[in-house]
Protein backbone atom coordinates (compact mmCIF):
# COMPACT_ATOMS: atom_id res chain seq x y z
CA UNK A 1 0.00 0.00 0.00
CA UNK A 2 1.21 3.50 -0.82
CA UNK A 3 1.07 5.77 2.21
CA UNK A 4 0.73 9.54 1.87
CA UNK A 5 -0.60 11.74 4.66
CA UNK A 6 -3.71 13.82 3.97
CA UNK A 7 -1.84 17.10 4.43
CA UNK A 8 0.68 15.96 1.81
CA UNK A 9 -2.12 14.93 -0.56
CA UNK A 10 -3.53 18.46 -0.41
CA UNK A 11 -0.17 19.83 -1.55
CA UNK A 12 0.43 17.19 -4.23
CA UNK A 13 -2.96 16.88 -5.97
CA UNK A 14 -4.18 19.42 -8.57
CA UNK A 15 -7.34 21.31 -7.53
CA UNK A 16 -9.17 20.12 -10.67
CA UNK A 17 -8.13 16.47 -10.33
CA UNK A 18 -9.68 13.55 -8.38
CA UNK A 19 -10.85 14.25 -4.81
CA UNK A 20 -8.64 13.49 -1.82
CA UNK A 21 -11.09 10.85 -0.54
CA UNK A 22 -11.05 9.02 -3.86
CA UNK A 23 -7.27 9.19 -4.09
CA UNK A 24 -6.86 7.77 -0.55
CA UNK A 25 -9.09 4.85 -1.48
CA UNK A 26 -7.21 4.06 -4.69
CA UNK A 27 -3.76 4.39 -3.15
CA UNK A 28 -4.64 1.24 -1.19
CA UNK A 29 -4.89 -0.72 -4.47
CA UNK A 30 -1.28 -0.24 -5.49
CA UNK A 31 1.85 -1.60 -3.90
CA UNK A 32 5.21 -1.19 -5.65
CA UNK A 33 3.72 -2.16 -9.01
CA UNK A 34 4.77 -0.83 -12.39
CA UNK A 35 2.40 1.29 -14.47
CA UNK A 36 3.36 1.81 -18.11
CA UNK A 37 2.02 5.01 -19.67
CA UNK A 38 2.22 5.39 -23.43
CA UNK A 39 1.65 8.96 -24.59
CA UNK A 40 0.97 9.95 -28.16
CA UNK A 41 -1.23 12.12 -30.36
CA UNK A 42 -2.13 15.66 -29.32
CA UNK A 43 -0.35 15.32 -25.95
CA UNK A 44 2.95 15.43 -27.80
CA UNK A 45 2.23 18.46 -29.99
CA UNK A 46 -0.12 20.65 -27.90
CA UNK A 47 2.02 22.52 -25.34
CA UNK A 48 -0.81 22.87 -22.82
CA UNK A 49 -1.65 19.15 -22.93
CA UNK A 50 2.04 18.30 -22.74
CA UNK A 51 2.44 20.46 -19.61
CA UNK A 52 -0.55 18.75 -17.94
CA UNK A 53 0.89 15.35 -18.84
CA UNK A 54 4.25 16.25 -17.26
CA UNK A 55 2.52 17.50 -14.10
CA UNK A 56 0.40 14.33 -13.87
CA UNK A 57 3.48 12.09 -14.14
CA UNK A 58 5.15 14.20 -11.46
CA UNK A 59 2.06 13.87 -9.25
CA UNK A 60 2.09 10.07 -9.59
CA UNK A 61 5.79 10.05 -8.70
CA UNK A 62 5.17 12.13 -5.55
CA UNK A 63 2.36 9.76 -4.57
CA UNK A 64 4.80 6.86 -4.70
CA UNK A 65 3.76 5.27 -7.99
CA UNK A 66 6.27 3.79 -10.42
CA UNK A 67 5.33 5.22 -13.83
CA UNK A 68 7.24 4.03 -16.90
CA UNK A 69 6.77 6.50 -19.77
CA UNK A 70 6.84 5.34 -23.41
CA UNK A 71 6.33 8.11 -25.97
CA UNK A 72 5.50 8.27 -29.65
CA UNK A 73 6.32 11.14 -31.97
CA UNK A 74 4.66 10.42 -35.30
CA UNK A 75 3.40 13.98 -35.86
CA UNK A 76 6.81 15.47 -35.13
CA UNK A 77 8.47 12.93 -37.43
CA UNK A 78 6.02 13.71 -40.27
CA UNK A 79 6.60 17.43 -39.80
CA UNK A 80 10.41 17.03 -39.96
CA UNK A 81 10.24 14.73 -43.01
CA UNK A 82 7.97 17.23 -44.79
CA UNK A 83 10.40 20.01 -43.96
CA UNK A 84 13.23 17.96 -45.52
CA UNK A 85 11.12 17.06 -48.56
CA UNK A 86 11.04 13.33 -47.71
CA UNK A 87 7.76 11.64 -48.61
CA UNK A 88 5.92 9.61 -45.94
CA UNK A 89 4.19 6.39 -46.97
CA UNK A 90 2.15 4.21 -44.62
CA UNK A 91 1.14 0.55 -44.83
CA UNK A 92 -1.59 -0.52 -42.36
CA UNK A 93 -0.77 2.48 -40.18
CA UNK A 94 2.99 1.85 -40.07
CA UNK A 95 5.46 4.27 -41.64
CA UNK A 96 7.61 2.85 -44.43
CA UNK A 97 11.09 3.62 -43.11
CA UNK A 98 14.00 3.64 -45.56
CA UNK A 99 17.66 4.44 -44.80
CA UNK A 100 17.16 8.20 -45.10
CA UNK A 101 13.93 8.14 -43.06
CA UNK A 102 15.28 6.09 -40.13
CA UNK A 103 18.05 8.65 -39.57
CA UNK A 104 15.44 11.43 -39.27
CA UNK A 105 13.13 9.26 -37.11
CA UNK A 106 15.95 8.42 -34.69
CA UNK A 107 17.10 12.04 -34.41
CA UNK A 108 13.56 13.40 -33.81
CA UNK A 109 12.67 10.73 -31.23
CA UNK A 110 15.93 11.09 -29.28
CA UNK A 111 15.58 14.89 -29.18
CA UNK A 112 12.00 14.54 -27.98
CA UNK A 113 13.00 11.85 -25.47
CA UNK A 114 15.46 14.31 -23.93
CA UNK A 115 12.84 17.07 -23.98
CA UNK A 116 10.45 14.97 -21.84
CA UNK A 117 13.23 14.15 -19.36
CA UNK A 118 14.16 17.84 -19.05
CA UNK A 119 10.50 18.85 -18.58
CA UNK A 120 10.15 16.31 -15.74
CA UNK A 121 13.38 17.49 -14.12
CA UNK A 122 12.05 21.07 -14.12
CA UNK A 123 9.18 19.76 -11.99
CA UNK A 124 11.74 18.23 -9.58
CA UNK A 125 10.96 14.78 -10.95
CA UNK A 126 14.12 12.78 -11.58
CA UNK A 127 14.05 10.82 -14.83
CA UNK A 128 16.36 9.15 -17.32
CA UNK A 129 16.40 8.65 -21.09
CA UNK A 130 16.11 5.24 -22.71
CA UNK A 131 16.66 5.24 -26.46
CA UNK A 132 18.74 3.58 -29.18
CA UNK A 133 21.86 5.60 -28.27
CA UNK A 134 21.54 5.61 -24.47
CA UNK A 135 20.43 2.68 -22.24
CA UNK A 136 18.87 0.78 -25.17
CA UNK A 137 16.52 -1.91 -23.79
CA UNK A 138 14.78 -3.17 -26.96
CA UNK A 139 16.20 -5.78 -29.32
CA UNK A 140 14.30 -6.15 -32.59
CA UNK A 141 14.02 -8.03 -35.84
CA UNK A 142 12.81 -6.46 -39.08
CA UNK A 143 9.01 -6.61 -39.31
CA UNK A 144 9.10 -7.13 -43.08
CA UNK A 145 11.07 -5.95 -46.12
CA UNK A 146 8.21 -3.76 -47.36
CA UNK A 147 8.35 -1.53 -44.27
CA UNK A 148 12.14 -1.21 -44.19
CA UNK A 149 13.61 -0.25 -40.82
CA UNK A 150 10.47 -0.99 -38.77
CA UNK A 151 11.17 -3.44 -35.98
CA UNK A 152 9.31 -6.05 -33.95
CA UNK A 153 10.60 -6.35 -30.35
CA UNK A 154 12.19 -9.71 -29.56
CA UNK A 155 13.76 -8.95 -26.18
CA UNK A 156 13.35 -6.28 -23.47
CA UNK A 157 16.18 -5.66 -20.98
CA UNK A 158 14.30 -5.32 -17.69
CA UNK A 159 17.48 -4.82 -15.65
CA UNK A 160 17.99 -1.29 -17.00
CA UNK A 161 14.40 -0.31 -16.10
CA UNK A 162 14.80 -1.81 -12.61
CA UNK A 163 18.07 0.07 -12.03
CA UNK A 164 16.58 3.42 -13.06
CA UNK A 165 13.52 2.85 -10.87
CA UNK A 166 15.68 1.75 -7.92
CA UNK A 167 17.57 5.03 -8.32
CA UNK A 168 14.17 6.77 -7.81
CA UNK A 169 14.05 7.98 -11.42
CA UNK A 170 11.32 7.69 -14.04
CA UNK A 171 12.37 5.82 -17.21
CA UNK A 172 11.38 7.72 -20.37
CA UNK A 173 11.50 5.34 -23.32
CA UNK A 174 11.63 6.16 -27.04
CA UNK A 175 10.11 3.56 -29.43
CA UNK A 176 13.46 2.65 -30.99
CA UNK A 177 15.36 -0.62 -30.93
CA UNK A 178 18.52 -2.26 -32.27
CA UNK A 179 18.98 -5.46 -34.24
CA UNK A 180 21.89 -7.87 -33.76
CA UNK A 181 24.16 -5.70 -35.92
CA UNK A 182 23.25 -2.52 -33.95
CA UNK A 183 21.11 -1.09 -36.76
CA UNK A 184 18.41 1.25 -35.40
CA UNK A 185 14.76 0.43 -36.07
CA UNK A 186 11.58 2.43 -35.58
CA UNK A 187 8.89 0.62 -33.51
CA UNK A 188 5.19 1.33 -33.31
CA UNK A 189 4.87 3.04 -29.90
CA UNK A 190 1.84 0.94 -28.83
CA UNK A 191 3.78 -2.22 -29.69
CA UNK A 192 6.85 -1.03 -27.78
CA UNK A 193 4.76 -0.10 -24.72
CA UNK A 194 2.95 -3.45 -24.84
CA UNK A 195 6.20 -5.43 -25.05
CA UNK A 196 7.65 -3.50 -22.09
CA UNK A 197 4.46 -3.88 -20.01
CA UNK A 198 4.47 -7.66 -20.58
CA UNK A 199 8.16 -8.04 -19.71
CA UNK A 200 7.94 -6.10 -16.44
CA UNK A 201 4.49 -7.56 -15.59
CA UNK A 202 2.98 -4.11 -15.15
CA UNK A 203 -0.19 -3.64 -13.13
CA UNK A 204 -1.57 -1.38 -15.86
CA UNK A 205 -0.76 -0.20 -19.36
CA UNK A 206 -2.34 3.17 -20.06
CA UNK A 207 -2.49 4.23 -23.72
CA UNK A 208 -3.11 7.95 -24.15
CA UNK A 209 -4.52 8.86 -27.55
CA UNK A 210 -6.83 11.29 -29.34
CA UNK A 211 -9.96 9.19 -28.78
CA UNK A 212 -12.18 8.84 -25.71
CA UNK A 213 -11.69 5.09 -25.72
CA UNK A 214 -13.77 2.40 -27.43
CA UNK A 215 -17.19 3.70 -28.52
CA UNK A 216 -20.40 1.73 -29.08
CA UNK A 217 -22.57 2.07 -32.20
CA UNK A 218 -24.23 5.14 -30.62
CA UNK A 219 -20.79 6.75 -30.17
CA UNK A 220 -20.96 6.37 -26.38
CA UNK A 221 -17.91 5.34 -24.37
CA UNK A 222 -17.75 1.66 -23.37
CA UNK A 223 -16.17 1.63 -19.87
CA UNK A 224 -14.94 -1.99 -19.97
CA UNK A 225 -14.54 -4.74 -22.56
CA UNK A 226 -12.99 -8.22 -22.76
CA UNK A 227 -11.89 -10.62 -25.50
CA UNK A 228 -15.45 -11.90 -26.11
CA UNK A 229 -17.06 -8.47 -26.41
CA UNK A 230 -14.15 -7.24 -28.54
CA UNK A 231 -14.73 -10.05 -31.07
CA UNK A 232 -18.41 -9.05 -31.28
CA UNK A 233 -17.52 -5.35 -31.73
CA UNK A 234 -15.10 -6.18 -34.56
CA UNK A 235 -17.57 -8.59 -36.21
CA UNK A 236 -20.37 -6.01 -36.22
CA UNK A 237 -17.92 -3.30 -37.38
CA UNK A 238 -18.29 -1.10 -34.29
CA UNK A 239 -14.50 -1.35 -34.00
CA UNK A 240 -12.94 -0.68 -37.42
CA UNK A 241 -9.82 0.56 -39.21
CA UNK A 242 -6.79 1.58 -37.18
CA UNK A 243 -8.54 0.77 -33.89
CA UNK A 244 -8.45 -2.98 -34.69
CA UNK A 245 -4.63 -3.43 -34.44
CA UNK A 246 -4.59 -1.13 -31.37
CA UNK A 247 -7.22 -3.30 -29.63
CA UNK A 248 -5.53 -6.56 -30.71
CA UNK A 249 -2.27 -5.28 -29.22
CA UNK A 250 -4.14 -4.54 -25.96
CA UNK A 251 -5.60 -8.06 -25.94
CA UNK A 252 -2.14 -9.57 -26.43
CA UNK A 253 -0.88 -7.55 -23.44
CA UNK A 254 -3.69 -8.62 -21.06
CA UNK A 255 -3.24 -12.23 -22.20
CA UNK A 256 0.40 -12.08 -21.07
CA UNK A 257 0.42 -11.07 -17.43
CA UNK A 258 -0.74 -7.42 -17.40
CA UNK A 259 -3.90 -6.99 -15.30
CA UNK A 260 -5.52 -4.39 -17.51
CA UNK A 261 -4.95 -2.03 -20.43
CA UNK A 262 -6.79 1.29 -20.63
CA UNK A 263 -7.25 3.52 -23.66
CA UNK A 264 -7.79 7.08 -22.43
CA UNK A 265 -8.25 10.48 -24.03
CA UNK A 266 -5.08 12.52 -23.61
CA UNK A 267 -6.98 15.67 -24.61
CA UNK A 268 -8.93 15.60 -21.34
CA UNK A 269 -7.60 17.34 -18.25
CA UNK A 270 -5.72 15.01 -15.86
CA UNK A 271 -7.02 11.91 -17.65
CA UNK A 272 -4.20 9.78 -16.17
CA UNK A 273 -5.06 10.78 -12.61
CA UNK A 274 -8.79 10.26 -13.13
CA UNK A 275 -8.12 6.81 -14.60
CA UNK A 276 -5.91 5.59 -11.77
CA UNK A 277 -7.32 7.46 -8.79
CA UNK A 278 -11.07 8.01 -9.25
CA UNK A 279 -14.30 6.00 -9.31
CA UNK A 280 -15.27 7.01 -12.84
CA UNK A 281 -11.97 6.33 -14.63
CA UNK A 282 -11.42 8.08 -17.96
CA UNK A 283 -11.50 5.59 -20.81
CA UNK A 284 -12.06 1.97 -21.79
CA UNK A 285 -10.55 -0.76 -19.60
CA UNK A 286 -9.61 -3.90 -21.52
CA UNK A 287 -9.39 -7.18 -19.62
CA UNK A 288 -8.76 -10.71 -20.84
Amino acid sequence: MLEVKEEELKKILPFDGPSINEVKKYLEKYNDEYIVIKCGGSVLVDQNLFNIFIKDITTLNKLGFIPIVVHGGGKRISSKLNELGINSEFIKGLRVTGKETIEVVEKVLIEFNQEIVEALKKQSCNSETINSKNNNIINVIRENDELGFVGTPTKIDKTIIDKIVNDKKIPVIAPLGLDESNQTYNINADTAAGSIAKKIEARRLIIMSDVEGVLDDSQKLIPEINSISIKDLIDNETITGGMIPKINNCLDVVSNGVKGVVIIDGRKNHSILFELLSDKGSGTLIRQ
